[in-house]
């Protein structure tokens, strides 16, 4: 036997034995330090809420409505370049919350009721000005595809709490995510890490139900049957995640076949709680049923679930170039009541100190109007707002400060990558040491050069 041959075929037996051992259940890796979260919840805003109408009043924008950005603040580049210059006001009525006293507009009245779990991060900034490359930078940490998402380094870095279940879920309300699947894609990690798409109606998962023909004996041997076809192929391939990562697919629908109808069977929920959720109401049922499941999936010991609010498509998502009120309206009568229902019922249920619960969208909005008529305004990475709670974060805290008009941050500014180093350590992973050997360096979702949690919420 060769050299190579050798190689290839021990790497082999070894990639047979790990999955081997993932089949019986020992895919629980150790974390590098006792976390303080077990799983997060995204709320992810597609479209870019605006910060300056939602969590950071600024009244200095309201005093100087209507005339031009002045030059002291500089030249700022837009998306779209259509940006008339002219200072826009927010339309909001503000209020003091909670024994923080955190401004919260009119627009998130249930959500407010949570400031003083939560803590509101005024100064992230990113590295895109369109959606496309900005939704894939919050989910990857890079505005470029072929990275992996966040939730695929989780799920390879501390493997499945329970092998019932997809570790990594994202479940959509309306329309297709921007970017499509590269968002919650493994990129360069095995295959078998990526994330599982729910489907909004119907049985979240297709043809997950076996034809009532076909028995569990008969079942079980089909797919002993094509183990072994696999496997025997894979030895000769042992660089081809994909293939591993559908032997994974089929062994974990199998399970799947039991837990999965009970995990999303909301049946047996009280009518307390789903209209804690705001599914009695036409507005809030499809964000609130997602919500309510996504409690359910982390009491079921799913790592990262992601709950996207918003497609592709302008009608349905946060992007607010014209008419921001009608936009953020609806937007927010969405989601307001589901999400302040989920952080109750996470709290009362003792979920919420293990649950970390993240809100945001891929960036912020600019404080000048968008078109002379002035009713939108374009996107902004400069300086927008993020918030988390729960999963051993500061509750009634608020970080860092965008300048008085809301156009960039200033003040104790933390990149992305910050903030995916923060959740990084919550989770007990250590952003700097969680990597993956790849292209020839050792690469990480914080980047290369690495990033430092945001210490000061924690």
């Amino acid at each position: 036997m060769r050299r190579r041959e050798f190689l290839m075929r021990s790497c082999g037996g070894l990639g047979a034995l790990a999955f081997s051992a993932m089949m019986q259940g020992a895919d629980t890796r150790q974390p590098h330090h006792k976390p303080t979260a077990k799983s997060v919840i995204w709320l992810f805003m597609e479209g870019g809420p605006s910060h300056l109408d939602l969590f950071d009043p600024k009244p200095e924008l309201d005093k100087l409505s209507g005339q031009p950005m002045p030059a002291s603040f500089g030249k700022v580049v837009t998306a779209m370049g259509t940006a008339s210059n002219t200072l826009m006001a927010s339309t909001r009525t503000w209020k003091q919350y909670g024994q923080s006293g955190m401004w919260v507009s009119d627009w998130y009245p249930n959500v407010a009721q949570h400031v003083d779990d939560m803590t509101l991060f005024r100064s992230c900034w990113a590295d895109g000005l369109n959606h496309v490359g900005s939704v894939c930078q919050m989910n990857t940490g890079s505005i470029l595809a072929g990275r992996p998402s966040m939730g695929a380094w989780v799920t390879y870095g501390l493997g499945s709490a329970n092998n019932n279940l997809p570790t990594f879920v994202i479940l959509t309300d309306a329309g297709e995510v921007l970017g499509g699947p590269k968002n919650w894609s493994a990129g360069f990690l095995p295959a078998s890490y990526q994330g599982t798409l729910f489907r909004r109606e119907g049985a979240p998962i297709l043809d997950l139900a076996p034809p009532k023909t076909i028995g569990d004996a008969q079942q079980r041997g089909r797919l002993d049957l094509l183990k072994s076809l696999n496997t025997h192929f894979g030895e000769s391939k042992p660089e081809d995640t994909e293939l591993e990562a559908r032997l994974n697919s089929f062994e974990l629908a199998y399970r799947m076949q039991s837990a999965a109808p009970e995990a999303v069977d909301l049946a047996g929920e009280s009518e307390a709680t789903r209209k804690l959720y705001g599914m009695d109401n036409e507005v809030t049922a499809k964000f609130g049923t997602n919500c309510l499941l996504a409690r359910r999936l982390v009491e079921r010991g799913v790592r990262f679930i992601q709950i996207y609010s918003g497609g592709s498509h302008n009608d349905y998502n946060w992007d607010a170039h014209s008419d921001i009120i009608r936009n953020h309206s609806k937007h927010a009568g969405d989601t307001d009541k589901p999400i302040a229902g989920l952080l109750k019922d996470l709290k009362r249920r003792g979920l919420l100190d293990s649950t970390l619960v993240v809100w945001g969208g891929e960036f912020g909005r600019q404080p000048t109007a968008e078109y002379a008529q002035g009713t939108g305004r374009d996107h902004n990475s400069y300086g927008f707002t993020m918030w988390l709670a729960g999963g051993g974060i500061k509750g009634g805290v608020s970080v860092g400060e965008t300048d008085e008009l809301g156009s960039s941050a200033v003040r104790d500014r933390f990149h992305v990558k910050h903030l995916h180093a923060t959740i990084l350590q919550q989770l007990g992973c250590d952003p700097n040491r969680l990597s993956y050997f790849y292209g020839g360096l050792d690469q990480k979702l914080v980047g290369v050069e690495g990033a430092e949690p945001i210490h000061t919420i924690i």
